[in-house]
Formats: C-alpha cells, sequence, structure tokens
C-alpha cells in the first residue's frame, strides 16, 4: 500500500521539523548555560540523566560529573547542578527558604495532597512549617516523654543484638525497625508502633522499607500520557507505590484524639487547625515513611563502616568515650558526635539532588549566570566530598577530622545532610537524637564486625532519590558482648 501526501502537508511537516531543529540549535549554541562545563549531550538533551535516574544511579552520575569537570555542571538544557557552599548559601539560603521547588516533587505527593515537603512554592511552605516546626525543635525532642521513648527503643534494639550472640543479625530490618518505632513515637505516643517484637507492625515497616515504586513514580513525571496509557502494562515492570498495612495504621491512628502534648498528631489536631483529616494522614504518612527510611539507612551504612577493620580504630575510641562516661547525655560526648558527623558527611541519608527553579530576573550562582526558570540544585553526596581542602582524602571514613581545632566554621557551611535553609531537613534534631542513642547503647555494650556472608557489593548505594539503601537490601553484623547480659 503507497501513501500519497499532498505537497502542502510535506511543506507543513518539514516547516515544524526544521522550526523544532531551529529551536534546538539556537538553544544549544545560544544558551547563557554554555559558559558552564559539562559533557556535550548536555545542551540538546536531559536523557542521559533520565536514564541514571531510571538505573538508581543518579547520584554517582552527577558526582562523577563534579569529579570530571568542577563545583558546577550543566547536566541538560536547562539544568545545572552544583557543588560548593557558594551555591548552598544561594539556591537554599536567599530569602529564608531560597529558591521555589520544581515540579518534581509532585511524585512524592500522598493522597494527592500537597505535605511540607511537596509544597513548592516556599511562602506556602513557610506557613506550612510555622505550624509545625516546633514539634521537631530540640527543646521538644529532648522533652522526658519523648527522649524516654527513644531510648526504650533503642533498648530494645540491644535485647535483639543479645539474641543474635553467636550468629548475625540483619540491621538493614532491625534498624528500620528502630526508625519506625522511633517516629510513630513522636508522631503518634501512646498509639506507635513495636515492630522491634511485634511481627505485624514489621510487616507495615518492610511494606515501607521495601518498596521499590522508582521507576513507575518517574514514568508518571515525565510522561503522564504514557503512565495512563499503558498503567496496567507497566505494573509487571515498575511497580507502583502500593502500602496498605502503612495505610490503615497511618489513618486509623490519625484519626485518635489522645496523642500525647509532644506529638505531631497533637499538634495537627489543636483547635483551629484548617487541616481535614486526610490532610493530617497525608502529613503523618510522609513524615513516617522518611523517617524510617533516613535513619534507617544512615546508621546501617554507618554502623557497617564502624565494623569494617579498617575503620574498627575508630570503633575502639567510641566504646573507649563510652565507657569512660556512663550514663552521660549524649549530646556530651563529643566523639559520638564526630561519628556520626562523618556517617552523614560519607553516607548522606537523602543524597538526592534537591532542584529548585531560578527565580525571576536569573541569578548568580558561584560566579556564573544563571537565567530565570532554570533548574539548579546541590545533593549532599557531592557538597560534602568535593572540596578536598575542606575535606582532605573526602572518601575515607574518619572521625577524627571533625576534632581537629581548625577548619570547623568551613566544614559546617559543607555539611549538607540535613540540607541547608528555611526547607532544611525539619526532623533533624529527632533524627540525630535516634542515633546518637541507638550507638550510644550498642557501643558501651557490644564490638561489632561484618558476618563472612557480606560483600562490599551488596552494601553498595541504591539511589532511592529520596533514600539510600544498600544494594542488597541485607546487612548482616555479628555482635560481641564486652559482658554477658545481666
Amino acid at each position: 500500500m503507497v501513501l500519497f501526501f499532498s505537497p502542502a502537508a510535506i511543506c507543513l511537516v518539514l516547516s515544524i521539523g526544521l522550526l523544532v531543529g531551529d529551536v534546538v540549535v539556537r538553544r544549544a549554541l545560544l544558551s547563557p548555560l554554555n559558559k558552564i562545563p559539562g559533557p556535550r549531550h548536555a545542551r540538546f538533551t536531559s536523557l542521559v540523566l533520565v536514564w541514571h535516574e531510571f538505573r538508581a544511579g543518579r547520584t554517582a552520575y552527577i558526582h562523577r560529573l563534579h569529579q570530571r569537570y568542577g563545583p558546577a555542571v550543566r547536566v541538560g538544557p536547562n539544568e545545572v547542578v552544583f557543588a560548593s557552599a557558594a551555591a548552598v548559601k544561594e539556591i537554599y539560603c536567599s530569602g529564608g527558604s531560597g529558591y521555589d521547588k520544581t515540579p518534581f516533587y509532585d511524585i512524592f505527593k500522598v493522597y494527592g495532597r500537597r505535605t511540607m515537603f511537596t509544597t513548592l512554592n516556599k511562602d506556602d511552605h513557610a506557613k506550612k512549617k510555622r505550624v509545625l516546626a516546633d514539634r521537631y525543635a530540640n527543646t521538644n525532642v529532648v522533652r522526658q516523654p519523648s527522649l524516654d521513648g527513644i531510648a526504650q527503643r533503642a533498648t530494645n534494639f540491644v535485647k535483639r543484638c543479645f539474641g543474635s550472640v553467636g550468629g548475625s543479625l540483619d540491621l538493614y530490618i532491625y534498624l528500620h525497625s528502630y526508625a519506625f518505632d522511633c517516629v510513630t513515637h513522636h508522631l503518634f505516643h501512646p498509639h506507635g508502633t513495636d515492630s522491634l517484637n511485634s511481627q505485624h507492625d514489621e510487616e507495615i515497616m518492610r511494606e515501607v522499607t521495601f518498596d521499590d515504586s522508582l521507576q513507575n513514580r518517574l514514568v508518571g513525571y515525565y510522561s503522564p500520557t504514557l503512565h495512563k496509557m499503558f498503567g496496567k502494562i507497566l505494573y509487571w515492570f515498575a511497580k507502583p507505590r502500593e502500602t496498605p498495612l502503612a495505610d490503615g495504621f497511618v489513618l486509623g491512628t490519625s484519626a485518635k484524639t489522645d496523642a500525647a502534648s509532644f506529638t505531631l498528631l497533637n499538634r495537627l489536631q489543636e483547635p483551629g487547625s484548617k487541616h481535614d483529616s486526610l490532610d493530617i494522614a497525608a502529613e503523618c504518612l510522609d513524615h513516617m515513611a522518611a523517617g524510617i527510611d533516613t535513619t534507617g539507612d544512615a546508621l546501617c551504612f554507618l554502623m557497617w563502616e564502624l565494623s569494617q577493620p579498617a575503620s574498627f580504630q575508630y570503633q575502639t575510641k567510641l566504646r573507649e568515650e563510652l565507657l569512660a562516661n556512663p550514663g552521660a547525655p549524649f549530646d556530651k560526648l563529643p566523639y559520638l558526635d564526630a561519628v556520626v558527623m562523618e556517617g552523614l558527611r560519607c553516607f548522606p541519608p537523602i543524597p538526592m539532588s534537591l532542584p529548585r527553579y531560578v527565580p525571576r530576573g536569573g541569578r548568580v550562582i558561584d560566579g556564573y549566570s544563571v537565567p530565570e526558570g532554570t533548574i539548579v540544585s546541590c545533593q549532599a553526596y557531592s557538597v560534602q566530598k568535593t572540596d578536598h581542602n575542606v575535606f582532605p582524602n573526602p572518601d575515607d571514613f574518619s572521625p577524627d577530622r571533625w576534632l581537629e581545632p581548625t577548619g570547623d566554621a568551613e566544614r559546617k557551611r559543607l555539611f549538607f545532610a540535613f540540607a541547608n535553609g528555611g526547607r532544611g531537613c525539619v526532623g533533624k534534631h529527632l533524627a540525630l537524637a535516634e542515633m546518637k542513642l541507638l550507638l550510644q547503647a550498642v557501643y558501651s555494650k557490644f564490638t561489632t564486625r561484618p558476618d563472612d556472608k557480606m560483600t562490599a557489593e551488596s552494601m553498595e548505594m541504591s539511589d532511592q532519590l529520596i533514600s539510600s539503601r544498600p544494594r542488597g537490601q541485607r546487612c548482616l553484623l555479628r555482635f560481641d558482648p564486652l559482658s554477658p547480659p545481666m
């Protein structure tokens, strides 16, 4: 069968093709972003970047680009990534909350609602944060009811460690259970979970922690039409997010009206609150999921590193400090703080770029003129490893660097594990308390070493954008008691 087209139709198709080609060429040749170094293909397409996102390797790919091109890299026709203190300050701290978020955050909406994390406009975010921030303030986190709950869950974890003596413990499971129990205590007490002791609650945790919906959500973001047309077929290759147990728990628990005064639920239900029941549930589920993955992953990578032969000296120093100061408040132990800071530097729990739009009129970022509407970002993984003057041998795990008398201000300026500015991680103080209390409880009673069945490859970072988990989703350690349990 031969198809014939009229000369007018052929001319129209050619004209459209030439017009599109002209736009692409002009953008590639005349863009002010051409002054920023980067791979040649980035002038024409973002497909290479998207490919790495789908393969759970965006963070590592961008870090390699920084190592090759420097602290400013163009990664697409309209996207630039940075890895410097100056860029962090401009993008995330200018005007209080920095630049507005891009629609990329839509893939993290909950029940179709915008939570504090997924609110795009910085002014709208500031209003939400004013409502919630006091529940995550350090003064609230260290209140006795809140802190006692974390300490009890650390004790539950230690019991699991004693129970594993003679064998091994899968840290990946039980650290995420610990984080789950801690965050639900802070959200819902007295209705928090007990997944370190309850199989049912552990199943809820597993549903969230083993979620593999990244690719499905990316398809929905980059091609909503394709996602809508082929959603049923896509299901077999890229699973959607399905968390019925977690949904049931949060929807049911967030409807209760007797939560303790220090909890987030209590704050959301205060008289005069403009949140309806689904808003409350969405906010709580968002905080719960974030609290499980970030703290669980960060502790998992950190304890794995402390257990390596090359890092055993640091484990020994930590244990010596803990044994010399029994019962000391976790925030009065400088070496414990150094260990946590170095763990978060080497293994940031949210390694992803945090994309923002350059505001109207354009801006100068780290010496480069960037036009309005450009997508710009920094990622903690690179910000904390690129400047070798501030962090010599940046790939080495070395807590001692945080105790050096000089350079403290520079190190803190490049510390980006919790982001910076008005949109930085609201749960920072809760996460630090959970990490330090857990490490204090474990390393005052045990030495840890890797199980022989573990490999370095299984502990490579699998970049889920919003979290960074071990590729094998398993971390077996052996716990050797300093003395028999009482």
